[in-house]
């Protein structure tokens, strides 16, 4: 009974911890078709909301610059591009904003939320979260802001 009241304890401080744990930072975005890091994406608050833009391309990034996109950003380089916006810290999780792809040149509706405090789970959908797709990003630089 002593060994299961200590995992118990375990289990709900490690959910605490995670839920304590702030998504600012610079992370590493794993394209979830192919399994490959693509980018470094900084997290950052403004005001009450997190928005995230591209500071690194790296090697395997097969995409430099934004030619789907409509406008004045056609064409533009994705270094500083913000593809996070607006999310609003809901509980164990960011919710309510969006998140813009390059590749395809749409923006969709996100949801972010830790799995641990080094990975980060992001869901990009179209209606509910259930219609959607999600990536693992790591994290690779912690911000405390």
């Amino acid at each position: 009974m002593r060994v299961l009241l200590i995992g118990l304890f375990v289990l709900l401080y490690s959910v605490n911890a995670v839920k304590a744990q702030s998504p600012l930072g610079i992370w590493k975005s794993v394209d979830d078709t192919d399994g490959v890091a693509k980018s470094h994406i900084e997290i950052y608050k403004k005001g009450e909301l997190l928005y995230g833009k591209v500071v690194k391309l790296l090697p395997a990034a097969t995409i430099t610059h934004c030619d789907k996109c409509k406008g004045e950003d056609k064409g533009r380089s994705l270094i500083e591009m913000v593809i996070l916006k607006d999310l609003v810290h809901d509980g164990y999780k960011w919710s309510g904003g969006k998140i813009f792809d390059p590749a395809k040149g749409r923006e969709y509706r996100c949801q972010i939320a830790l799995d641990d405090p080094n990975t980060l789970k992001v869901r990009g959908y179209i209606g509910k979260p259930l219609f959607g797709r999600t990536q693992y990003w790591y994290r690779v630089e912690t911000h405390n802001k």
